[in-house]
């Protein structure tokens, strides 16, 4: 059953109450959660992490390969990136990593990890990406390490500090960066060969290949969503903005599949806000920390387009991510949410027509690629990609061969 916002706040209650009672229980450790406390273990030390999955949906609804680096940066100059490890730029030795192919499935982003403590404490952080790369962190870290086989980072001891620092690197520039600060967490310190430093969290991002627990495939009005993965999905929201034009459908914890109805556009981002801020609450976060989120996404996730976002379950994210942190803390909390973008034929009758329209003369097939690119961002190119495979004129397809071409060299 589908429903909006003024049918959620029972369903929303019941689930936080199933998922608190839920949480009491002792979990495997095996899978990097916590399991009962042990000598090795810190009962004053709290770890909450959120993050984000970014995939695109091809025609069959299954996520298709992109790149996701596409476009500027939109992270400070002072946060790390493997274009600096040949010469251990970033880290506190001199690793090298095999270079990285930056052609993947999901663009794993802005994770990051919050500590709290009421006292000072040493902590050990690693995290592996078996099916993926490390492509940028900040603080520094101690190694990391990227290769056919799958990437890691490993911060090396790490201090917790309670009333630390709080001089945090900053820019002039806006950035999706600096928001996730915006919580209570403890300030960090992270100590190298010829330098100390401060952040308030320890942030990572990446690109991987893995299966993810959803499918999107749009037929007529309706959204085939389908349950890819052997855990229940807590829950997932179909978005779609059209033309500044706002509507959400929320469909709770399932199993197999179910299509739901493409939105009616008669609604508002503040109350999506508020929706998705209970979400994250009930799967964990605390408030300060889902708000710190849904800012630092805010521009992205409620672009034009449409797009589906699930809570990832915990099973799946720890094993796409293992991660080991000792002292192991009391509580680890782990909410990554899954963003699958869904190409509708609003945006590919739009494609279509602007393709129809190029010239012959390489300055106005390079002006209007810029449009369309600039126009669609990061997914230009899938979606290019995805029209390609349903049109048989040859002259609109060779043109949109010249129009990927032109992309990737944008790219690279």
């Amino acid at each position: 059953m589908t429903h909006n916002r003024s049918r959620f706040g029972t369903a929303a209650l019941a689930l936080a109450v199933v998922l608190t009672l839920s949480a009491s229980k002792p979990v495997s450790r095996e899978a990097g959660s916590v399991a009962d406390l042990t000598p090795s273990s810190d009962p004053r030390l709290i770890v909450h992490e959120w993050g984000t999955f970014t995939s695109i949906a091809g025609k069959d609804g299954a996520a298709v390969q992109w790149r996701p680096l596409d476009g500027l940066s939109d992270l400070p100059g002072f946060v790390y990136d493997t274009s600096g490890l040949s010469k251990g730029v970033g880290l506190r030795s001199g690793q090298l990593c095999l270079k990285c192919n930056l052609e993947a499935l999901v663009r794993m982003e802005t994770p990051v990890l919050y500590f709290y403590a009421n006292r000072e404490t040493i902590v050990s952080v690693s995290v592996e990406f078996p099916k993926g790369k490390i492509t940028e962190w900040y603080p520094q870290a101690r190694l990391v390490y990227n290769s056919d086989r799958g990437g890691m980072i490993d911060w090396g001891r790490v201090s917790v500090v309670p009333g630390g620092p709080s001089d945090f690197p900053v820019e002039s520039k806006d950035s999706h960066y600096y928001p996730a600060r915006e919580t209570d967490a403890t300030p960090l310190r992270v100590c190298g060969k010829t330098e100390q430093q401060h952040e308030k969290f320890l942030f990572y991002r990446g690109v991987g290949t893995f299966d993810l627990p959803l499918s999107a495939r749009l037929t007529d009005e309706n959204l085939v969503i389908k349950n890819l993965g052997r855990e229940n999905v807590p829950q997932f929201i179909l978005f779609e903005n059209r033309d500044g034009r706002i509507g959400y459908r929320i469909h709770d914890l399932f199993k197999g599949e179910v299509a739901v109805e493409r939105p009616a556009l008669d609604q508002t981002i503040d109350t999506l806000v508020r929706d998705l801020e209970t979400i994250l609450v009930a799967n964990g976060l605390y408030e300060k920390e889902a708000r710190a989120m849904i800012k630092t996404w805010r521009d992205s996730w409620f672009e034009p387009g449409m797009r589906v976002f699930y809570i990832v379950p915990r099973k799946l994210t720890d094993s796409i991510l293992p991660i080991k942190i000792e002292p192991a803390p009391a509580e680890l909390t782990r909410v990554l949410v899954g963003r699958m973008e869904v190409i509708t034929p609003e945006a590919e009758r739009s494609i279509i027509q602007q393709v129809a329209k190029l010239g012959g003369s390489s300055a106005e097939i390079r002006n209007e690629a810029a449009t369309i690119i600039r126009r669609h961002g990061r997914f230009s190119e899938p979606v290019l990609k995805n029209i390609r495979e349903q049109i048989t004129d040859p002259k609109l397809r060779a043109r949109i061969d010249q129009l990927l071409s032109l992309a990737r060299e944008g790219a690279d």
